[in-house]
């Protein structure tokens, strides 16, 4: 670069945090993402919660949307223009930006709508989450010390209870093995990343690039498989996706997922939700079918029947499971929605 060459100027990096009725974990959050320097703004999707959450975004300083281009900036001295606001009593920090949906649309509706915002907001990244995770304060710089090399890329997502141990077990690339502990993780990376694995909304960034190629999340998922369609149509797309072993995201662990089964042979991701189960059953399969095909889809249906017949016998949710992958192979995607209080 000469010396009349101006710098670039960094890339603009918005996040998005889906909620639903978790005040607490949502508030805890935003003070963490508000500590952040990199980040432009926060877009806050509410699911029309009835724990106050909607009224909380509703009394930020700058609720509503404004565009992140320069040439669209509001003037100087205009309050919407200045990127530090102080927020419920946080501090100075990026804007906190809030829209709460009339009735809810799940994780997959959340991260559908709030990452068409970002982008038409103009966020180069968007780096997408939970209410209930909590990014390391330094896990967005090691993110983004691997842009431009990734296009969908994200953290080490470790167990609140014990970061030693990980929240969502993975499989390795190129393998059978499937690993619960980071010491695991960390061993089995290279020059600090797992290439094409991710945990999908968990801290994760994604190119502005790859979204106007791919497109957006599923809605009609409602919840569960709708993070992993997203990160299979990346790599059918021949993005590049790693996970960054250095960088870490904390979310509260389950003991069912990954609970095994077939005498260790394998696991399953069992939850006592009947909401979480059927749009899990459901979804699993369509995005089986779609992307490793019929003797792949074939195999997850003899997993559920064998899992709720021997491993823990609930004949009931025989029923249901069959049910759900019936939906899905019809292309219904509004069963879930009987299980919604």
């Amino acid at each position: 670069m000469t010396p009349e060459q101006p710098a670039p100027n960094p890339r603009r990096v918005v996040a998005v945090v889906v909620t639903y009725n978790r005040l607490e974990l949502l508030q805890r959050l935003v003070e963490r993402l508000r500590s952040l320097p990199r980040l432009e703004a926060v877009l806050v999707l509410d699911n029309a919660s009835t724990d106050g959450t909607g009224e909380w975004l509703a009394s930020l300083p700058s609720h509503q949307a404004i565009p992140l281009e320069p040439a669209l900036e509001a003037p100087a001295g205009d309050p919407a223009a200045e990127p530090a606001t102080e927020v419920a009593g946080l501090g100075p920090g990026p804007q906190v930006l809030g829209r709460t949906a009339t009735t809810n649309r799940g994780g997959a509706g959340g991260f559908h709508d709030g990452l068409a915002w970002a982008t038409e907001l103009g966020a180069d990244l968007v780096w997408l989450m939970d209410d209930d995770g909590l990014p390391e304060p330094d896990c967005l710089e090691l993110l983004l010390a691997h842009d431009p090399e990734l296009d969908f890329w994200g953290p080490a997502v470790v167990a609140e209870q014990d970061p030693s141990r990980l929240c969502f077990p993975i499989r390795l690339p190129g393998s059978s093995r499937v690993v619960h502990d980071m010491a695991s993780v960390q061993a089995a990376a290279r020059d600090g990343l797992i290439a094409d694995v991710v945990i999908p909304f968990n801290g994760v960034l994604v190119t502005a690039e790859l979204v106007a190629r791919i497109g957006l999340p599923r809605e009609e998922f409602f919840i569960w498989g709708d993070d992993v369609e997203y990160l299979w149509r990346a790599l059918a797309a021949d993005a590049r996706c790693a996970t960054v072993v250095a960088a870490r995201f904390a979310h509260p662990a389950t003991d069912d997922l990954g609970t095994p089964m077939m005498f260790g042979r394998t696991t399953y991701n069992h939850s006592p939700s009947d909401l979480k189960h059927y749009c899990m059953a459901r979804n699993n399969l369509v995005n089986l079918r779609a992307y490793r095909g019929n003797p792949h889809a074939l195999a997850f249906v003899v997993k559920t029947l064998w899992f709720y017949l021997f491993t823990r016998p609930q004949p009931r949710r025989v029923g249901l499971s069959l049910a759900a992958m019936r939906d899905g192979l019809r292309g219904d995607f509004t069963g879930h929605r009987r299980f919604l209080a």
